[in-house]
């Protein structure tokens, strides 16, 4: 079982500009989740797919391998994951590098994982069966089926109680609602990225207890307070 991890980092980011390099504990961003994956002993390559030259340097630099450029059209605001692991599995074939069995999906805007989480989430991929993807997901408070859509000033269905009364069901009576978080996913290329999806039919929920997504400034200021040790 060849396993590789991706570390998507693109330079365009608006709304905190070059937000992959923040530091926390005098790392950047970037370079916290490479030496984390980098230490996981199950991934045989760590990779990074950018965009801007400046992160593929700091990528090279801090043991990753970045051996190409990510195309601007395939790095804006509105691309999608999938693009970006197409194009990954696509410049694998073009370096005749070995393409993988599984691609570990870790998000350097997501720096705050604890020792072993990748392995432990490795670990339960390997040991479970039929699964074409792992995802980490949290537990929130409010559920889902007490949501709503709007369209100008009406209520429209969620599409989950469009056919039933749930959203005026007591609580307690409810599923727990679950969040993926983006922290880390697990992927089967084969059922996945190769079938045009990125989760394929049969996905496995792993639990984490925590949201240390960065997607504000006010996030990471939240983060250092927090003196996580890694």
């Amino acid at each position: 079982m060849l396993i590789y991890s991706l570390i998507p980092a693109r330079s365009g980011s608006k709304r905190i500009k070059n937000k992959n390099l923040l530091k926390l504990n005098g790392k950047s961003l970037l370079e916290i989740s490479i030496q984390q994956s980098i230490k996981t002993k199950e991934i045989s390559k760590t990779f990074v797919s950018t965009d801007s030259k400046i992160y593929q340097k700091i990528s090279i630099k801090a043991g990753a391998e970045a051996p190409f450029l990510r195309k601007k059209s395939i790095s804006r605001d509105l691309s999608t994951d999938l693009e970006c692991f197409k194009d990954f599995l696509k410049q694998l074939k073009k370096l005749k590098i070995t393409q993988p069995d599984l691609i570990v999906h870790i998000r350097p805007t997501y720096p705050l994982r604890e020792k072993n989480l990748i392995s432990s989430c490795i670990k339960k991929f390997l040991h479970q069966k039929n699964i074409d993807s792992l995802r980490s997901v949290y537990l929130i408070k409010k559920n889902i089926q007490k949501m709503w859509l709007m369209n100008n000033k009406n209520l429209l269905f969620n599409p989950i109680t469009s056919a039933n009364e749930n959203h005026s069901a007591p609580g307690q009576k409810l599923k727990k609602t679950y969040i993926q978080a983006n922290c880390i996913d697990i992927l089967k290329v084969k059922n996945t990225v190769l079938r045009n999806s990125m989760t394929g039919k049969k996905i496995y929920g792993y639990k984490i207890s925590h949201n240390f997504d960065i997607d504000e400034i006010a996030d990471l200021k939240r983060l250092k307070k927090l003196n996580f040790k890694f």
